[in-house]
């Protein structure tokens, strides 16, 4: 069948055709946010987040999703420069916008070194009745002794046992909400490090269990994700490494006996739209300067050259020293690169002299560059060209402003998509999962 005629400049799908997936991110605790611009609203209030949810919802985006911040990062003893005070609680927060929202699905990131299956069980249960079967669980690990002081359990656990843990803390969750309450035998998991027996405290949710996302990009983390989730968060939003990622992750799906097409993937990406290609530019480097300060951008150096760059021009040229290879990060709280520090900056150079870039223009161009960038007519085109190359199955949106950066993207990107075919023009099913995989007649 001929595709129909082309609508934005998008090409058109031929009926029955592979949707896009859109989610909306709030990251909290990161260097991407610009609270200090005079139209961001308070991290804190209900109603920034629910501005945020209630768009996302507008816009018929599969779920709303906030990232989790266990403790303030520290550089050099101190806090991290712009670093936010204070983040709600994911699970309370959800469970107020499941009251204010209808059919948007409402994820979590919740850390499965520091939690108890039986907690985890009883709250994802509850978000899921609570809203309807719209509960997500965005599963993330730690290993560092820096984070782990707040919890009882402290950093006692080794790096590579991480998501021997994680394994086992799902499999009791699932052996829990597998159960019903009146059931004569209880639930009952042992492992290594998860030794699980009771009864679940709550009957079984509209979902049955949440649907699972999973953002580890080792080979571990991507063995863990595509053996467990529904969705995988990448980081890779760009065409060619995308297009890799994607057939990394289907071939590790076929050997874990998972059809690929059971394991979307949903990259992290940013956009900024403009009335041509020249004033969204122009916009993207402002946003960008704005991300990242002078201070910043030296902290985000030190964590390459491991020194205390204080002092150092970040309007200037990269320092002419060599990285101090160390075992102890400059920063706590943040994961660790394992790259080389020499290979890096060795690479930053070579960047740096062929752009001719500042220390800081340099640190935006690789901390804060917009995924898109351009009109509604071009950004709706190049996702849409992504997404139709197999590079993934849609995109997890983050934004630059809070609550409101997310507006101009449901009111103009959009509805390109929808009259392109790409998207949805209406929430179908009852539940998150039938909205992801929804079930064809």
């Amino acid at each position: 069948m001929p595709n129909a005629p082309s609508t934005g400049g998008i090409p058109s799908l031929p009926s029955r055709p592979r949707r896009m997936h859109l989610a909306a991110f709030v990251e909290g605790v990161n260097h991407t946010t610009v609270w200090r611009d005079p139209r961001a609203g308070d991290q804190m209030a209900f109603s920034s987040f629910r501005h945020a949810a209630r768009t996302a919802e507008r816009g018929l985006f599969d779920f709303f999703f906030l990232g989790q911040g266990l403790r303030m990062r520290e550089q050099r003893g101190e806090l991290f420069e712009l670093d936010i005070a204070g983040r709600p609680d994911s699970f309370a927060l959800l469970a107020a916008l499941s009251e204010v929202t209808d059919r948007i699905g409402l994820a979590a990131t919740v850390n499965t070194t520091f939690y108890e299956p039986a907690e985890l069980a009883r709250a994802f249960g509850t978000l899921d009745h609570l809203s309807g079967g719209r509960a997500a669980w965005n599963m993330v690990t730690s290993s560092d002794a820096f984070t782990g002081a707040n919890f009882r359990r402290g950093g006692y656990l080794p790096y590579a046992d991480r998501y021997v843990r994680a394994r086992e803390v799902l499999s009791a969750c699932r052996a829990l909400w597998e159960r019903a309450p009146a059931s004569t035998a209880p639930a009952e998991y042992a492992g290594r490090y998860v030794d699980v027996r009771g009864r679940p405290a709550i009957p079984p949710s509209p979902q049955g269990q949440p649907i699972l996302i999973q953002a580890g990009d080792s080979s571990g983390g991507r063995d863990f994700g595509v053996s467990v989730a529904d969705v995988i968060f990448s980081r890779h939003s760009g065409l060619d490494e995308g297009i890799a990622f994607r057939r990394d992750i289907d071939a590790r799906a076929v050997a874990a006996g998972r059809a690929p097409e059971s394991v979307l993937v949903l990259p992290i990406a940013r956009i900024v739209l403009g009335d041509t290609a020249r004033d969204a530019a122009e916009r993207a480097r402002e946003i960008g300067f704005a991300q990242i300060g002078p201070e910043r951008a030296l902290a985000f150096a030190e964590q390459v050259w491991g020194r205390d760059l204080h002092g150092w021009d970040p309007d200037g040229p990269l320092p002419d020293i060599g990285p101090d290879v160390r075992d102890a990060p400059v920063m706590q709280g943040r994961v660790q690169s394992k790259a080389d520090p020499r290979a890096t900056v060795a690479s930053w150079r070579a960047l740096a002299e062929r752009d001719g870039h500042t220390l800081r223009s340099l640190m935006v161009e690789i901390y804060a560059k917009p995924t898109f960038v351009g009109s509604p007519e071009e950004v709706a085109t190049t996702m849409a060209e992504r997404f139709r190359a197999g590079a993934c199955d849609g995109y997890v949106l983050s934004t630059h402003l809070m609550p409101s950066g997310l507006d101009d993207v449901v009111a103009d990107v959009v509805p390109l998509l929808q009259e392109a075919g790409l998207f949805r023009t209406g929430y179908e099913g009852g539940t998150l999962r039938d909205l992801l995989f929804p079930r064809v007649s």
